[in-house]
């Protein structure tokens, strides 16, 4: 068994719950209900991914290394 690592961005969803997408797997998207939940599929999702490129031959992706974003708050005197 390998394992692979991969940068995963979990996105607050407006109606609640995470939006889950893994920049190295093209189109791969997923998400949960809670945040244990949201990783829960990425994990499953992620695999099932690395399955069918296994059974078609292709090659398994290396993770993307993004430039984080940074998020701060401001206090802007006026």
């Amino acid at each position: 068994m390998k394992i692979y690592q991969y940068t995963v961005i979990f996105e607050p969803a407006e109606e609640g719950g995470y939006i889950v997408h893994v920049p190295a797997l093209n189109g791969l998207t997923t998400e949960g209900d809670t945040l244990e939940e949201a990783k829960a599929m990425a994990m499953d999702a992620i695999k099932g991914y690395i399955e069918t490129l296994e059974e078609r031959n292709l090659p398994i992706p290396e993770d993307v290394h993004q430039p984080q974003p940074l998020i701060e708050k401001l206090n802007v005197a006026v």
